[in-house]
């Protein structure tokens, strides 16, 4: 009998074990595998024949693989070379492994695409199952692992604004993560559910920053109220394209950006002369578990178990797409996805979904984000005059 073998690629999110366990549970439903193995450390524990089978692991020990943060089996980032491709499909033959998924972003199924045409001829299925924070695949109108990032950034920046609007006497400055896309600092809108409770100023990689105008648009708003709450992108480039902050390392498509929270809560002192303070959740928005998004959970799962049915009735070379179904209610229809079609170019917000000065986002992109992040959060309680309303 043949084997079914999974892979991680790329940086963990919140969901990505949940495919994992979609896939496992779908494969061992359906019974044709011997083995599912995973991959333990991406492409490169499958060039190092480091495999675990999960038909090993006692009954009910698979179930907590959807509350655990980070990548079970272990990713990797490591560049595949010349060779590598055809290796690997040796190494297929040899563990008779006749179904592979990828979970991962635009790298991992543009490697997944490679890996199908390296295999053509030799009866192994590839089939990609997309996975990313940043929400930047191309060719699906959303991927599991954004809708639980979204709703950590929301959540949290909405407790940082209850924070800062109980003292008001300083500008604080939320990073998100994003290097070319802001899907994630977008989604910080949804912080709020009223009126005023939400960021003050959103800024996205796709539109220009400008110094100045940012400046602007803070002293305003400290003139107004004593302060403000401002979330911005990792990636903002300036009006030559330039990041505002120089990566402090780079290498391949991976960039580690430099700090622009601190960096704008230290333009907001030095030129206005006003108390700012920086926060940058990083890994933390994208490890939680705390604030998983119960959609992007099941989506996750079912995602997985799709791609194994795919690749268990034959199908290679395509990823499991989902697209969002029309009416007034919230669905979603997996569609393959052709990976020949090329997935290394990121997804952009649409020029609708940010506010015409480029410091917001538009009442669309709120429609369109907020089904994603689960079950809504919980009320504040504020008091009459917070609201507008006379004091008592």
């Amino acid at each position: 009998m043949a084997n079914l073998l999974i892979v991680h690629g790329g940086g963990p999110t919140a969901v990505i074990n949940g495919s994992l366990y979609g896939a496992v549970m779908a494969a061992k439903a359906d019974g044709t595998p011997a083995h599912i193995y995973g991959a333990i450390g991406g492409t490169e524990g499958v060039l190092n024949e480091r495999f675990f089978d999960f038909k090993t692991c006692r009954s009910g020990r698979l179930e907590t693989l959807l509350q655990t943060p980070g990548s079970a089996i272990g990713s990797s980032r490591t560049p595949l070379q010349n060779g590598d491709y055809e290796k690997m499909a040796e190494i297929f033959r040899k563990h008779d492994i006749r179904w592979v998924l990828l979970n991962g972003g635009n790298g991992t199924m543009d490697t997944c695409a490679k890996l199908a045409k390296a295999c053509e001829g030799a009866g192994v299925s590839v089939v990609g199952i997309p996975k990313t924070i940043d929400n930047d695949i191309p060719f699906t109108d959303h991927a599991p692992g954004f809708g639980s990032a979204a709703r950590y950034l929301a959540a949290t920046v909405r407790e940082i604004t209850e924070d800062v609007r109980s003292l008001p006497i300083h500008v604080c400055v939320v990073e998100a993560m994003g290097r070319d896309a802001g899907w994630i600092t977008a989604a910080a809108a949804l912080a709020g559910q009223a009126p005023g409770e939400g960021p003050d100023l959103l800024y996205v990689p796709e539109r220009p920053f400008s110094k100045e105008r940012f400046l602007s648009d803070v002293e305003r708003l400290y003139r107004e109220k004593g302060e403000a709450v401002v979330v911005a992108s990792e990636g903002l480039k300036d009006e030559t394209g330039a990041p505002v902050v120089p990566p402090v390392f780079q290498v391949g498509r991976a960039t580690y950006f430099g700090d622009v929270s601190a960096y704008l809560a230290e333009l907001v002192i030095r030129e206005l002369g006003v108390k700012a303070r920086s926060e940058k959740p990083g890994l933390a928005g994208r490890a939680s578990v705390a604030w998983q998004s119960d959609v992007d959970l099941r989506e996750a799962v079912a995602a997985g178990a799709k791609a194994a049915e795919w690749a268990l009735e034959g199908r290679t070379g395509v990823m499991v797409g989902l697209e969002r179904e029309s009416g007034k209610g919230y669905g979603v229809t997996f569609v393959p996805v052709d990976l020949s079609a090329g997935m290394l170019s990121a997804r952009c917000l649409p020029d609708c979904y940010v506010n015409a000065r480029g410091n917001g986002v538009t009442e669309s992109f709120c429609a369109w984000c907020r089904p994603l992040l689960g079950e809504a959060f919980p009320d504040f309680f504020h008091l009459p005059h917070r609201a507008g309303g006379a004091n008592l």
